[in-house]
């Protein structure tokens, strides 16, 4: 198993500066992670220092709580993938889905999914698991599912806790299709990580994957 190209190298606090910007991308050209995830300030110095490597461009889109309007969400991918976003990972609105406005979240995911497949991006859909019941869950995996969207992605990282086990287990049970699964939000270690892979994980967000791949 190539444990490094399951990792997306993540930096996403709003203190980030352009040095440690930098010194991430290093990061992940040495250990040849997956992508690069950060905000979508830093896409295009990303994309710069990434040129020439294996290591895909990540933005995160409508971040951290996803109550952005769809417009802006979409004009914010669409910015994100001219900066050169190979990969874009978008907040759904939370409040929507819990009011049982499953549609407005399937349109909106397919707005973004429609920008990003134009332009041979892939598009994640991060729900905040921690908010969400299972009925929730499983209304959202339809949504993501039918909206075309390539991933769905657990938390942010800013919610009441990050990704759990039992979060991928549900997405297991309630996904019909092919949708792939990352999982972000507290995944700190080697061990952390496997579980996850072995739960059915495809991509692992996180800002510690050289102490994971370090084991």
């Amino acid at each position: 198993m190539e444990l490094n190209k399951y990792i997306d190298h993540t930096l996403l606090k709003p203190n980030a500066v352009e040095p440690e910007i930098i010194a991430l991308c290093k990061e992940a050209k040495e250990y040849h992670f997956a992508s690069v995830c950060v905000n979508p300030c830093n896409v295009a110095l990303v994309k710069k220092e990434l040129t020439g490597s294996d290591v895909m461009t990540c933005s995160v889109i409508g971040f951290p709580f996803g109550t952005q309007t769809t417009e802006v969400k979409c004009a914010e991918t669409e910015q994100a993938i001219k900066d050169g976003a190979d990969e874009i990972d978008m907040v759904i609105n939370i409040g929507k889905l819990l009011e049982g406005n499953t549609a407005y979240v399937e349109k909106e995911i397919a707005a973004l999914a429609s920008l990003c497949h134009a332009k041979k991006a892939h598009l994640k859909v991060i729900v905040e698991t921690c908010y969400l019941s299972e009925k929730d869950i499983a209304n959202v995996c339809a949504a993501v599912e039918q909206a075309g969207a390539d991933f769905i992605k657990t938390s942010t990282g800013y919610g009441s806790r990050g990704a759990s086990l039992e979060d991928i287990a549900l997405f297991k049970k309630y996904l019909k299709k092919d949708t792939k699964i990352k999982a972000s939000g507290g995944i700190r270690s080697r061990e952390d990580a496997l579980k996850y892979i072995e739960a059915g994980c495809l991509r692992i967000g996180t800002s510690s994957g050289i102490k994971i791949i370090k084991g």
